[in-house]
C-alpha cells in the first residue's frame, strides 16, 4: 500500500520516528540503525511496510531499500515477527547483519533483545535455504524465484559477494560493485560497505 513515505522528522523515540508528510504524521516503527541515521527536523524518504492484523495495522520504516528487503526477509522466518526482526535488524547494520547470516554467526543474533539460540538457528537455516534455491523478497513481501545462487564462502571476495545477495543485488550487481576493491587492504565489513556505497550511487 505505502512504497515509502517522505517529509520532515516531527518526533523521535525508541523504535519510532514520526514523519510529517503533506500535514500527515505518519508513525513509522523502526530500527536503531535507521534511527541513528536521522534527527528531528531532518527530511528524510523511509521506505515502508505495512503489517496488517486483526488488531492492528502497523507502518515499518526504514532508512534504506536494503533494510527493508532484510526486514521482509527476517519476517518470512517461521518464528520471527516484526518486533523480534526490529530487535535483530536494530543490532547492526544491514550489511553486518547480511554478513553475520551468511557466516552462520549464532551467537551474534542472539544478542538482539528477544532472540534466542532456536529463533538465531532458523534465521540463519531458511535465509541461507532461500538463497540456495534462488528466491529473494520482492517488494511486496512475496518469495520470487530467480536465478540459483549457491553460497559458499571461500574467501573474502566470496563472503562479501554472499552478503550481498542476502541484501536482493543480483550477481551482476554484485561483481560491478566488488570490481577494483582492496579485498587484502581492509575487514570484510568495510569491503561490503564500499560495494553498498557503490550501488546507492
Amino acid at each position: 500500500m505505502y512504497y515509502y513515505v517522505s517529509g520532515a522528522v516531527a518526533h523521535i523515540e525508541p523504535y519510532l520516528a514520526v514523519v510529517d508528510s503533506g500535514g500527515v504524521g505518519y508513525a513509522c516503527r523502526t530500527t536503531s540503525y535507521t534511527l541513528s541515521q536521522i534527527k528531528k527536523g531532518d527530511k528524510v524518504k523511509l521506505f515502508t511496510y505495512l503489517s496488517v492484523r486483526e488488531d492492528a495495522m502497523d507502518l515499518y520504516g526504514f532508512i534504506s531499500q536494503e533494510e527493508l528487503k532484510l526486514f521482509q526477509q527476517l519476517i518470512s522466518v517461521s518464528g520471527v515477527g516484526p518486533k523480534a526482526a526490529l530487535g535483530i535488524l536494530s543490532s547492526s547494520s544491514p550489511a553486518d547483519l547480511a554478513m553475520r547470516i551468511i557466516t552462520g554467526d549464532e551467537k551474534a543474533l542472539t544478542a538482539a533483545q528477544g532472540v534466542g539460540k532456536k529463533t538465531a538457528q532458523r534465521v540463519i537455516l531458511e535465509l541461507k535455504d532461500k538463497l540456495a534455491k534462488g528466491q529473494s523478497i520482492s517488494a511486496s513481501g512475496e518469495s520470487v524465484s530467480g536465478p540459483a545462487v549457491t553460497i559458499i564462502p571461500q574467501n573474502k571476495r566470496s563472503e562479501a559477494a554472499a552478503a550481498l545477495a542476502v541484501l536482493g543485488y543480483s550477481q551482476s550487481e554484485i561483481n560491478i560493485a566488488l570490481s577494483g576493491i582492496d579485498m587484502d587492504g581492509q575487514p570484510l565489513e568495510q569491503v561490503i560497505r564500499q560495494a553498498l556505497k557503490r550501488m546507492a550511487k
